[in-house]
């Protein structure tokens, strides 16, 4: 499963893989990034085909993406919308099936509060997957946070995984400093 936090400047993916028994297991995770000065239409060409790459490569059965947030810019709220438009475009053009999740599902699903951090996020994904270090930077985290959310609400979690997210919020109080 392929989690995509979109962004014209930089585009967070993460690859997680389910096992049976509800163990969740992290494949690959990085980002695209584009050149700031580009034209937006070249930014967004290199987003497409960054991202069919990385399908092509990964072979996911589900592509899972963060839906568009409302900024107070109206204008950074539509360029966003056209970067997630070439990421939805890439998943229709191998068939994936899709699902969206807003960003305060996603934090609520792997840290537990939709408000919580991007060094939280990055902590809990670090956790959750038994990583010696949390993704870097942290737009792939956020990928690897989104396609974890898929799995935790998308599939419905398992009670297995249900309690080891329970278990590690237990025992890792979320009071990191950015």
């Amino acid at each position: 499963m392929l989690g995509v936090d979109p962004g014209t400047a930089v585009t967070g993916y993460g690859v997680v893989a389910r096992a049976g028994d509800g163990a969740v297991s992290l494949l690959e995770c990085g980002v695209i990034r584009t050149h700031p000065r580009a034209p937006l239409a070249e930014r967004l060409l290199d987003i497409h085909q960054g991202i069919v790459e990385v399908i092509a490569r990964a072979n996911p059965g589900v592509l899972a993406v963060e839906s568009a947030f409302y900024a107070k810019n109206v204008r950074t709220s539509i360029v966003l919308g056209h970067a997630r438009g070439v990421i939805l475009l890439a998943a229709a053009m191998r068939g994936l099936p899709l699902a969206e999740y807003p960003p305060a599902e996603v934090k609520s699903a792997v840290v537990g509060a939709g408000a919580a951090t991007k060094d939280q996020v990055g902590y809990m994904v670090q956790r959750l997957l038994r990583l010696k270090e949390p993704p870097r930077p942290h737009d792939a985290a956020d990928g690897v946070a989104v396609a974890l959310c898929h799995c935790f609400r998308g599939f419905g979690p398992s009670a297995k995984a249900s309690a080891q997210i329970a278990a590690l919020r237990m025992m890792a109080p979320l009071k990191l400093r950015p």
